[in-house]
């Protein structure tokens, strides 16, 4: 059996608690034995996108490796304006319905935080290190699909 390979995309809008979450990832991913590969986008709200930029990547590249699992990862810190609550709800709805749709393993680290502080509590890796949680939950739903024969290998 094949090990699994994993997109990890990664909104890096705070550099120290996207380098905790992306470390997270990476660290749970190896152990598991599978790969990964990753990309930046500028902000949370561009992280589905991403992701269906993957997922579709394979109807016009078909030597391109394809990811059995996806782990978004990010941090939207709640400011003095609406914005926060737009980008959590809509990022969030988003990734749900690419998972449901197009039956993805995928791995939700976004933090939504209302202060820096409380960001690196869940972020960095001898903390609650989500992005390592958010690596395991995509490996357990590749499981899932492998119990199912929805994995492609």
């Amino acid at each position: 059996m094949t090990a699994p390979h994993i997109l990890i995309a990664e909104a890096r809008y705070y550099e120290d608690v996207g380098e905790h979450l992306l470390q997270g990832a990476i660290d749970t991913i190896e152990r598991a034995g599978a790969t990964w590969e990753h990309v930046r986008v500028p902000g949370a709200f561009e992280l589905p996108a991403a992701v269906q930029i993957a997922v579709r990547s394979l109807d016009f590249y078909a030597l391109r490796r394809r990811a059995d699992g996806y782990v978004t990862l990010g941090c939207v810190i709640r400011g003095a304006t609406s914005h926060y609550d737009h980008v959590c709800e809509q990022t969030t709805r988003k990734l749900q319905d690419l998972a449901c749709h197009y039956t993805l393993a995928l791995g939700y680290g976004l933090l939504t935080c209302e202060n820096h502080e409380q960001a690196l509590e869940r972020a960095r890796t001898d903390r609650r290190n989500k992005g390592g949680e958010a690596a395991q939950a995509c490996l357990d739903m590749i499981e899932l699909k492998r119990a199912y024969h929805l994995y492609p290998r």
